[in-house]
């Protein structure tokens, strides 16, 4: 008897062997497989499970209607949409366990979507000609979608590509029999942080937090981290955010490619989940670190954090558009927002006599942070520096008196 039931997509009326191959392979490890196809124009060799048909009905269309546009993006957004919808009903309905598409440029558009549709903890698997490619920005990326690059695939099976493709089936099979899904008994804080070298409130905030009854996911700020995070506020997941870290906004606006997408700081406000922000290491800008310095960042102070990463420093106007998007995000929110705004630093680097300390910077940052504010958020300065006991103290009692009134549910 099979134990897991994956469900597997794509392209049958091309990738038929390929697809084929994967499902196989499945099944030899005891696994039961359920097929979709999101062709166009051509059919597989033998019925899918759920057709293409099927598929473009769920999302209100048709298989005519795409062929109709004459026009293949759009035909695939066609079955993008549909494939999604049908995806997450499936899954309500526990027709499946885990998920594993495969596709070219075309199939892992679809593929995006597809994952994004179902929520964390369900195993999900993109088998892709151009996974980890700068093609494919953050904000697309479900929180935890796995990929591995279809290698030597793209016309054909041969022994290069089976070593992928054997892979994912026995990842997508593993994943689904092995994952510890969330534990819904308790409600949820999501916060965001960087390594304790430069922010370091979480130790102190995760374990008073959890004494609460509350669980605590911190998020690395460095891009994925932060589009994990607004990809679960969008869900509705947190109870109250700890949003401490929005370095990545400020990433977004001034062009680098370490960005947790335009969206940043704003999920949780869209849902109306109580938040908590303040604005951690607003002062950098992070680039890869192995790639040479812009010449738009060539006269700033930088900071070389590891071979992977380099943080630049801010200058006095460009932190002070930082504010200003920070403003913006946040006039957003339907929720409560308290904005805390440590006024001895936000950022361990930054501290009086560190190496990046600006003191003039930081006074103009907090200016302008205060002069944009929006109506809707409440600011609260802090006396201290962010990784001083006093803010962690601070955010704590704001925190137990949403509590006692209600705003955040225990």
């Amino acid at each position: 008897m099979s134990d897991k039931t994956i469900l597997v997509i794509g392209t049958y009326d091309t990738k038929d062997d390929e697809l084929g191959f994967m499902a196989q392979t499945i099944r030899n490890q005891g696994g039961t497989v359920v097929t979709m196809d999101v062709s166009v124009l051509g059919d597989p060799s033998q019925p899918t499970d759920y057709s293409k048909h099927q598929v473009a009905e769920e999302g209100g269309s048709s298989i005519r209607a795409a062929i109709d546009t004459g026009d293949e993006n759009h035909a695939m957004q066609i079955m993008a949409k549909g494939a999604a919808l049908l995806t997450a009903r499936l899954y309500a309905e526990g027709r499946f366990d885990g998920m594993v598409v495969l596709g070219g440029t075309m199939g892992t558009d679809l593929a995006l979507d597809v994952c994004t549709a179902l929520p964390l903890g369900v195993p999900k698997y993109i088998v892709s000609t151009v996974s980890f490619s700068p093609l494919i920005p953050a904000e697309r990326l479900a929180a935890d979608t796995q990929m591995i690059l279809w290698a030597g695939g793209l016309y054909g099976l041969n022994s290069v590509c089976k070593a992928s493709l054997s892979q994912a089936a026995g990842a997508v099979l593993g994943a689904a029999r092995a994952v510890v899904a969330p534990d819904r008994s308790k409600p949820l804080i999501g916060m965001t942080s960087l390594g304790k070298s430069a922010l370091t409130y979480m130790v102190t905030l995760k374990p008073a937090l959890e004494e609460r009854g509350f669980e605590v996911a911190v998020f690395h700020a460095t891009g994925m981290g932060g589009r994990a995070f607004e990809s679960l506020a969008a869900q509705g997941a947190f109870a109250c955010v700890f949003d401490f870290c929005t370095q990545e906004l400020g990433n977004h606006i001034h062009g680098s490619n370490i960005s947790a997408g335009a969206d940043r700081l704003t999920n949780a406000g869209r849902h109306g989940t109580p938040q908590l922000v303040a604005p951690g290491c607003y002062d950098l800008v992070d680039i890869v670190g192995w790639k040479p310095i812009p010449d738009k960042w060539a006269h700033h102070m930088s900071h070389a954090h590891n071979r992977l990463l380099t943080s630049i420093v801010l200058d006095h106007e460009a932190r002070r558009a930082v504010a200003r998007a920070h403003a913006v995000q946040l006039a957003q929110a339907t929720g409560p927002v308290t904005l805390l705004l440590p006024q001895d630093g936000l950022g361990e680097w930054d501290r009086s006599g560190a190496d990046l300390n600006d003191s003039q910077g930081l006074a103009a940052f907090l200016s302008e942070m205060e002069a944009t504010c929006p109506a809707n958020v409440t600011t609260v300065k802090v006396k201290g520096h962010i990784n001083d006991p006093i803010f962690a103290q601070t955010a704590l009692e704001i925190f137990d008196d949403w509590c006692a009134r209600g705003i955040v549910k225990a």
